[in-house]
C-alpha cells in the first residue's frame, strides 16, 4: 500500500513538474504567503534570519539541496509526514510553493 502511495505521489510529481505552465507560470509570491501559512511554524522562511537551532531546515537551505530538484520537492510536499501537517495543496498551490522555495535558494 505503501509502495503503490509512493508511486502514485511519483507520477503526479512528474506531470507537475512536466506540465505546461508548469515552473514558468509559478507565483513565487504566492508561494510565500502559502510558506508564511504552513511553514514558518517550523522552517526558517525569507526574509526572517536563519534560524540557530538544529531544528528543520529553512526553505532557503532546501532549494539548495541538490537532490531536492522539483520533482522531489513536489513529491515530498504531496505526502503526508509524520512531522509535517497535512497540507492539502493544490497543484498551483505546490507550484507556488515551489517556485518561492527555488527563489529562496539563490
Amino acid at each position: 500500500m505503501a509502495t503503490a502511495r509512493a508511486s502514485i505521489s511519483a507520477c503526479f510529481a512528474a506531470l507537475l513538474v512536466l506540465s505546461p505552465g508548469g515552473g514558468a507560470a509559478a507565483e513565487a509570491a504566492n508561494g510565500g504567503v502559502i510558506a508564511e501559512r504552513w511553514c514558518a511554524h517550523c522552517h526558517a522562511v525569507a526574509p526572517r534570519p536563519q534560524r540557530s537551532d538544529a531544528g528543520p531546515p529553512s526553505l532557503a537551505q532546501i532549494g539548495r539541496n541538490p537532490a531536492m530538484d522539483a520533482g522531489a520537492l513536489a513529491a515530498f510536499l504531496m505526502t503526508p509526514h509524520p512531522r509535517m501537517p497535512d497540507m492539502s495543496l493544490t497543484r498551483r498551490e505546490i507550484e507556488d510553493l515551489l517556485a518561492f522555495i527555488r527563489a529562496q535558494a539563490k
